[in-house]
């Protein structure tokens, strides 16, 4: 079951059980890792806007995903967690083994005008990139790509996750912890390093690969869609400086976007989607708590997707009165910080299809085998990352590389 089915199951649930109840609580307390200014401000809004209609309070909360961990803990322990918090998929199954309690698709973001100049086919599949590298990669005027290499960042389990992922290369089955197959991740590991030689030496996470591909010196990298509001030149902490207008929109109009990305050894390939989700906790006023879920996956449905559009994909299509209705409403809301225009005027009308697209076909270790608790916790170790790093920097080969993981991953328990 893919990604948006597991979503839209969720959301009906939720709302069934909330129909059957009424508020009796005065306030509700909501953590949020949208902590931007301007995305908590949405927040608030629609939080005033369901105090409005219910006479419920909601005071929005901002908590950083880095301390979610220990702050939840912590607030568990005193019996002091908020009502509900929206948090992101790989804290679903950890948190709800411990009594704790809209999704987007990451992309390979490449110079599609570099692409069509050179007669290249677009990067969907690691044989498509390969071929991108031997034309594009000129350093240190143009790196043919930014892979993430450092190892204590969650963007390298993401984007390593995405690689593994397009050859069908998993460690979980439906019994848990299975062992990565040998030759799929032997080819993904090699196309893994083949991507990283083709990058900056150093240690890269997500800040080096958006600033080299905003100064027109990369070909690909793999970005979350947080990225196109940027690309547009609407924020001004993160300005393209392809040329010497922070404003243009030279370079989103020069990039192409892949969701969906294969290897060898599965040529269907994949998406790789994180999915945030309101979840009520076990301190929660339970019906009040659902009440406000309700409304934020229903009437205040696009005051959710508006907390940050380029960010937060409509896991739900629309209503039975209109299929459609917040896919459109959706591409029509503003995005940006210091400038604002819809991802429609932005992007056309493919490229959006085939980003939300992407959700029908995403995936994440341990979702479809009902094991992502241990496929959480094996991301969350890290050791994929250090092992890889190892052969990249040519300490192992891959076969050593692959056993390695399986070693260790083996004792995560």
């Amino acid at each position: 079951m893919n990604l948006r089915l597991k979503i839209a199951g969720a959301v009906s649930s939720i709302a069934m059980l909330a129909t059957a109840t009424s508020v009796i609580a005065q306030e509700i307390r909501v953590w949020t890792t949208e902590t931007q200014p301007a995305r908590l401000e949405r927040q608030q809004k629609m939080a005033a806007d369901y105090e409005a209609s219910t006479g419920v309070k909601v005071q929005m909360i901002p908590v950083e995903e880095s301390d979610y961990g220990t702050r939840a803990t912590a607030a568990f322990a005193a019996g002091d967690l908020p009502d509900v918090i929206y948090y992101p998929l790989s804290f679903a199954l950890p948190w709800t083994e411990a009594g704790i309690l809209d999704g987007w698709t990451q992309m390979v973001v490449y110079r599609k005008d570099l692409f069509e100049t050179e007669g290249l086919a677009a990067p969907t599949s690691y044989s498509n990139v390969v071929a991108a590298l031997e034309k594009l990669h000129n350093p240190p005027e143009m790196y043919g790509f930014v892979a993430a290499t450092k190892v204590d960042e969650n963007f390298m389990s993401q984007v390593l996750e995405h690689v593994l992922l397009a050859n069908g290369a998993t460690p979980v089955d439906a019994n848990g912890f299975s062992g990565f197959d040998k030759k799929k991740t032997i080819e993904a590991l090699e196309f893994y390093k083949t991507i990283a030689k083709a990058s900056p030496a150093g240690e890269l996470f997500w800040k080096q690969s958006r600033e080299l591909y905003f100064a027109g010196k990369a070909a690909m990298i793999i970005w979350s869609p947080f990225i196109m509001d940027e690309l547009a030149g609407l924020r001004d902490s993160a300005p393209p400086t392809v040329n010497d207008d922070p404003t243009s929109r030279e370079l989103a109009n020069a990039t192409g976007f892949i969701t969906n990305f294969s290897g060898p050894s599965n040529p269907a390939g994949a998406a790789w989607a994180a999915s945030s989700y309101f979840g009520i906790t076990s301190d929660a006023d339970t019906e009040a708590a659902q009440d406000f879920v309700k409304f934020a996956v229903s009437d205040g449905y696009m005051s959710t997707l508006a907390i940050a559009p380029e960010g937060k994909f409509p896991s739900r299509n629309g209503t039975s009165a209109n299929p459609t209705a917040f896919i459109d409403g959706w591409s029509k809301l503003d995005v940006g910080v210091d400038r604002r225009a819809p991802l429609s005027e932005l992007y056309d009308a493919e490229v959006i299809s085939n980003i939300v697209a992407g959700l029908d076909v995403a995936q994440r270790w341990g979702v479809s085998e009902g094991q992502l608790g241990i496929a959480s916790k094996i991301i969350n170790s890290q050791v994929i990352n250090r092992i890889v790093r190892q052969h990249i920097d040519g300490e192992i080969d891959a076969v050593t590389a692959v056993a390695n993981m399986n070693a260790e991953l083996a004792k995560i328990e």
